[in-house]
């Protein structure tokens, strides 16, 4: 039987979701927060998810195409924050897909050559700083120094 506080609570977590993807687990604690105990979170969130208010892939495919067009990071970098927040390998692997690999490369290069621009010194150094900071970015490091490797 439903109450009257978890039809407000399912009123407020869609409009919730209706603002930005959401994972199940930021809606799990939304729910919790509106008061709810578990069996209650789980069947509204359920409800949620069969509406389409919730749905982990479209979340995955829009946070990692968002953090690589307006961040430029790397696929590691998404795909550490993606695992951080529950996400399923496979969701995880359908949002890499969106990524195109000659786009993934032209940023990887762009960036390259922006850090090795700011950067001065000693050949070596600079190349090895370059590197880290690309690395730290979620690149992968066969890439990074495939593309650095170029450039010299």
């Amino acid at each position: 039987m439903r109450t009257d506080k978890m039809k407000e609570a399912k009123i407020r977590a869609g409009h919730y979701c209706a603002y930005r993807e959401r994972t199940q687990q930021e809606v799990r604690d939304k729910l919790y927060d509106l008061g709810l105990h578990r069996e209650e979170v789980e069947e509204v969130l359920t409800e949620l998810i069969s509406e389409g208010y919730v749905n982990e892939e479209r979340f995955a495919k829009a946070y990692a195409g968002g953090k690589f067009r307006l961040k430029k990071w790397g696929r590691n970098k998404i795909i550490h924050e993606l695992e951080r927040r529950h996400i399923t390998s496979y969701c995880i692997d359908k949002a890499m897909e969106e990524i195109p690999e000659e786009d993934y490369l032209q940023v990887l290069r762009e960036l390259i050559d922006k850090k090795l621009a700011q950067t001065h010194g000693n050949p070596y150094i600079v190349k090895n700083k370059v590197a880290r900071f690309m690395i730290g970015k979620g690149f992968e490091p066969e890439i990074v120094w495939r593309e650095l490797n170029r450039k010299s």
